[in-house]
């Protein structure tokens, strides 16, 4: 999965798999983005793969369903530049190098991008099917609505 061809320095990453229910919600949210012009990309979450996907963007915005115990829908907005990513948030992942290793090491290799926010949205049911829990999709709207404003802000 290459990046798309990015008109400015911003790149969105939906991470997850839209046919695992509430693990879908960043492929759900960069659908939604991509409807306002935003430059997406829709990544299973593979670690190698994400590193060479933020390769060349300044700015970069990832979205993924997170699993730490809290409730369905809580959003966490992460300044992954900042601090490390809380491990513990995605161990549902079938990734033995997922998002939180992909952002270790990248930060280790000097490969992060200048600016990197994680959203990650408390999922529920990570079992099969294609739609979202209500709690999940609550989550994903504000989440659209966030992403929209800190992108109109920064002049992206």
């Amino acid at each position: 999965m290459s990046p798309p061809e990015a008109t400015d320095d911003l790149l969105i990453i939906g991470v997850g798999n839209r046919w695992r229910r509430d693990d879908g919600v960043g492929p759900w949210v960069v659908d939604r983005l991509r409807e306002h012009g935003l430059s997406v990309l829709e990544h299973s979450g593979e670690g190698a793969g994400l590193i060479e996907a933020w390769g060349h963007a300044r700015h970069v915005i990832v979205v993924d369903a997170t699993a730490s115990g809290s409730p369905a829908g809580t959003l966490h907005r992460l300044d992954a530049v900042a601090a490390e990513l809380p491990r513990h948030f995605f161990r549902y992942s079938s990734h033995l190098f997922g998002l939180a290793e992909a952002i270790a090491t990248a930060r280790t290799l000097g490969r992060l991008p200048p600016r990197l926010i994680v959203h990650g949205i408390e999922g529920q049911d990570f079992g099969f099917g294609d739609d979202l829990t209500p709690e999940v999709a609550a989550g994903a709207v504000i989440v659209v609505r966030r992403i929209l404003e800190e992108t109109a802000t920064a002049g992206s």
